[in-house]
């Protein structure tokens, strides 16, 4: 191991975790509507004024976290309250069980909701972590509330109230979505570490979404993990809604799956999770220009989504956090090797010291769209200030001063 290394590693991921902190209180925050402004170009100006919902809960719980991690700063605080602030009082259809919307103008008017609850997921991580904060009371309740609607919506046990409906008609295709189960996995790790009391809820809870990742999505066999799989996890090989894989997002789903297994000391599980890492990443790296893929196809046929072969700023910051956690736990090497290859291309392509904050959208070739963009409806202050916190705290384990 290489402390200088290391060492330099982690002080050019401090300046950049500043940088990107920076960014979004000095050009998105919102000071007289609440909230924030996610859509901003290059330089921080704002071409939409439209609200993500879900960055609404996302950078409220970023800055929580960036508090509870290296200690209170008023500005920090104060943003991750003042979204908080306007979800709560623009972002809840309290007419429809307290379904969150998706989108909502800048002074809060609701435009859009979805079928997903990834709204409400956000939101719950969010008052997870201000009250863990705080220790004010009533944050706690609004995350186990949110947590619990989820759970519902999740498992079926309750109808939905604004009845969007599935994407296919179920009386012709029904199935499995990855993305329920993992992301409730990490509702679950944040709950546990803010609400330490209930850890056996929360422990019950990762253990079914660890069962569904592996009983249904995971195939070794095509060594992969799949978004999209029948009730039983069945593999549609002959639709392309079947065959998608999105290494990122298999990426991101392998560090949850570690993080648990370190949790519950499952040594076996860890290898598990360690393959999924290990399959999205060998099948979704680009031989050619470098940089992960944003889909790939199981079968190695062409995938539907025109944006197939663009990289993405977050599923890059997934491989640094899922990477470094490896070789942290295992020692090995190649992880360390995967750790520094990403983060050599993102110093390259996606981080702009200039302006700060990172490109969300590269071409197949490196460079970024045009006009480029640091911020959208779902790019926001979360995967990159998370995946530099997560590698910072690792590293100086690593470096162990």
């Amino acid at each position: 191991m290489d402390r200088a290394r290391l060492t330099e590693q982690r002080q050019w991921i401090r300046e950049e975790l500043a940088r990107s902190a920076d960014f979004w209180i000095k050009n998105g925050w919102d000071h007289e509507h609440g909230g924030v402004y996610t859509c901003l170009d290059r330089t921080g100006k704002i071409y939409s004024t439209d609200k993500s919902v879900w960055m609404q809960g996302r950078c409220a719980w970023t800055y929580a976290w960036l508090c509870n991690v290296y200690g209170v700063r008023p500005e920090w605080q104060a943003l991750a309250k003042d979204c908080l602030d306007f979800m709560e009082a623009h972002c809840i259809n309290r007419e429809k069980g307290n379904r969150m919307y998706f989108t909502a103008t800048a002074d809060g008017r609701p435009l859009r909701q979805r079928r997903y609850c990834f709204s409400e997921s956000f939101y719950a991580i969010a008052n997870a972590e201000y009250y863990a904060l705080t220790g004010e009371k009533e944050y706690l309740d609004r995350a186990k509330a949110a947590y619990e609607l989820y759970w519902g919506l999740f498992r079926g046990e309750l109808t939905d109230p604004v009845d969007l409906g599935p994407k296919t008609l179920p009386e012709t295709r029904s199935g499995r979505s990855l993305g329920l189960a993992m992301i409730y996995l990490n509702i679950c790790s944040v709950l546990r570490r803010c609400d330490p009391e209930n850890t056996a809820l929360y422990d019950e809870r990762s253990a079914i979404c660890v069962h569904d990742i592996f009983a249904y999505h995971h195939k070794p066999e095509l060594r992969c993990t799949l978004e999209n799989v029948g009730p039983d996890g069945e593999f549609r090989g002959d639709v392309t809604e079947g065959r998608i894989v999105n290494p990122g997002h298999d990426i991101e789903c392998s560090w949850f799956l570690m993080e648990y297994a370190n949790h519950i000391g499952d040594r076996a599980l860890h290898q598990k999770a360690e393959d999924v890492f290990n399959f999205a990443i060998e099948g979704g790296w680009d031989a050619e220009y470098d940089g992960l893929l944003y889909f790939i196809d199981a079968k190695g046929l062409p995938p539907e989504a025109y944006e197939h072969d663009m990289k993405l700023w977050w599923p890059h910051n997934e491989i640094l956090i899922a990477s470094l956690m490896a070789y942290r736990d295992t020692g090995n090497d190649k992880y360390y090797d995967w750790f520094t290859k990403t983060l050599d291309y993102c110093r390259k392509h996606f981080a702009d010291p200039e302006y700060g904050e990172w490109y969300g959208y590269l071409r197949r070739d490196g460079k970024p769209t045009m006009p480029s963009t640091k911020g959208s409806t779902f790019k926001g202050p979360f995967h990159l200030p998370r995946s530099l916190v997560m590698a910072d705290r690792m590293l100086t384990e690593l470096i162990g001063d």
